[in-house]
């Protein structure tokens, strides 16, 4: 009886195990979060629309300001001389970021949006309190403003 339930312990235990590493691996992906994800390209999928957010010190600025309702690519361009990320958050999508980027880096995000209000903003401390904080509006015709109205107005101020 004994070795029975050592081995269900043991069973449950490498289930467990495999489940977290894989958790793990997805997490260091870049693209991160447990947003619904699609990749453009990819048979059997949703085409998505691309849009670049390029980062500076210490500003957001989204290529594009109009929103519908559908699957986008965020390319990430840290245009700045310091680490910066973006994290993605609204209806359907709790939290979705990339990984950090030095300066110079690319990185892509791709998420489905639905209509409401996300905040883009970039997760490395202390950044979305300097500027880099936005609103967008899917659906609406609302341009892309900035969450805190300190920030020196555009898409996130800048310094």
């Amino acid at each position: 009886m004994k070795i029975l339930k050592i081995r269900w312990v043991a069973a449950r235990l490498a289930a467990l195990t495999g489940g977290a590493v894989i958790v793990l691996a997805a997490c260091s992906s870049g693209g991160g979060g447990s947003a619904p994800a699609t990749t453009s390209g990819t048979s059997g999928q949703a085409k998505s629309t691309a849009v670049t957010v390029t980062e500076t010190e210490y500003a957001l600025k989204p290529s594009r300001s109009s929103f519908t309702p559908g699957t986008y690519t965020f390319t990430v361009d840290n245009a700045g001389h310091v680490q910066h990320a973006l994290a993605i958050s609204g209806p359907g999508v709790p939290t979705a970021q990339t990984k950090v980027l030095s300066g110079g880096g690319k990185a892509e995000l791709t998420v489905t949006l639905r209509a409401g209000s996300y905040e883009l903003w970039c997760p490395v401390d202390g950044h979305k309190a300097l500027g880099m904080d936005t609103r967008i509006q899917v659906g609406g015709s609302a341009s892309p403003t900035p969450t805190d109205s300190n920030s020196g107005g555009g898409y996130g101020g800048g310094y």
